[in-house]
């Protein structure tokens, strides 16, 4: 990681505190919902759904997407406005994507580092490569280019996957194994650099990079919106609360032909989770930015400023601790812990529960301490 600033004339608060809020109940989602205590046992929301639907757990990425374009508007925007520090922004933006890539590579090869069967896709480098593309597209486009990109982007891959006939199969189809998708990972990364989980098709595979481009470009066009001075808060507020329904509203029809799908990344999900996301924001920023209720946030802002951190962390953590072998069965010291300090006084599922949210507040701890210190690690 780069970018480690611990400097008392860092000002926290010229940040937009609904989106630090915003980001940060996401990513304390995100830690949630991958860390049960056993994974046989999960409250139904906290799982993903089967394949086509969506649960709260299916929200989280697509929010972290957005939140992503969000925030290139709030950290891009004044610089991109001159033409003569575009090349200087480009690099910056392709670096940190590169970074993002990188780190997701590391967590795929550690401890055992055998690039053989390493997986290429998965979160983090599909936050690497969508920032890098949407930074881009930010610094050279304007917000009407952005517009038509993002329902291009929508629409083309709405065609290929349900027009184009998959090779070997002879016709378009939305099933795990037999899509567009699959064989084009399957054909260009192949089978022993996908989702293990699946080995035959991988959830953030190279063709929805498209969809997830645009729903990190809905987040830029309300990024955009935000940041406008001719507007009052109440415009815009209600405009975000018009758009965000609306998008719901058309991704759950476009859902009839083209079902609501988190590993595919569907264009209706784009739509439905964008739209929901934008809500989301709209009554965060109403609530706290506008109307000054600041009191509950504090919380959500310890994740929200140091969220690339706590996911590597956390991730590189679990890693680490399989690594580490205790009591007579020679169990992964977390799991020890587990079975001795929570299976045995709670439910098996909500033992898995009380384990993950213990692995919250765990986090919540170091990332309270950094955030006193005005510790912010950035990538």
């Amino acid at each position: 990681m780069a970018g480690l600033s611990q400097t008392p004339n860092l000002k926290l608060n010229n940040r937009l505190l609904s989106l630090d809020v915003f980001r940060g109940l996401t990513v304390a989602a995100m830690i949630l919902v991958n860390n049960p205590g056993d994974w046989g046992h999960i409250y139904a929301p906290l799982e993903h759904a089967a394949w086509n639907g969506c649960t709260p757990t299916d929200l989280i990425f697509p929010f972290f997407l957005y939140i992503v374009g969000v925030s290139i508007v709030f950290a891009l925007q004044t610089k991109a406005a001159d033409a003569a520090q575009h090349g200087k922004l480009l690099l910056t933006v392709i670096k940190r994507g590169a970074i993002l890539i990188g780190l997701g590579w590391f967590l795929a090869l550690y401890p055992h580092f055998n690039f053989g069967t390493m997986r290429i896709p998965g979160v983090l480098p599909r936050i690497g490569l969508v920032f890098a593309i949407c930074g881009v597209i930010f610094v050279k486009t304007e917000r009407k280019t952005q517009l038509i990109l993002f329902w291009t982007f929508l629409i083309v891959y709405f065609l290929l996957m349900t027009l184009v006939p998959v090779p070997g199969t002879g016709y378009a189809n939305l099933q795990p194994e037999t899509n567009l998708g699959a064989w084009l990972d399957r054909t260009i990364l192949g089978t022993p650099h996908l989702w293990k989980e699946a080995v035959t098709w991988d959830p953030e595979g190279l063709l929805g990079t498209l969809p997830a481009c645009a729903t990190t470009l809905f987040g830029i066009l309300i990024g955009t919106w935000l940041k406008r001075k001719d507007k009052d808060e109440s415009t815009k507020v209600a405009w975000m609360f018009t758009a965000g329904l609306g998008a719901v509203i058309l991704g759950l029809i476009w859902d009839l032909f083209f079902p609501i799908n988190k590993a595919l990344w569907t264009s209706s999900y784009v739509l439905y989770a964008g739209g929901l996301a934008t809500l989301g924001l709209a009554f965060f920023y109403w609530i706290i930015d506008v109307q000054g209720h600041k009191g509950f946030t504090r919380p959500f802002v310890v994740y929200g400023v140091n969220a690339i951190t706590v996911f590597f962390l956390s991730a590189f953590i679990v890693k680490t601790s399989a690594l580490i072998k205790v009591g007579d069965k020679k169990q992964a010291v977390l799991q020890y812990v587990y079975q001795h300090v929570f299976a045995p006084y709670f439910s098996p599922i909500n033992a898995s529960l009380a384990w993950a949210i213990c692995f919250v507040l765990f986090f919540m701890l170091i990332l309270s301490w950094m955030y006193k210190r005005k510790i912010i690690i950035k990538v």
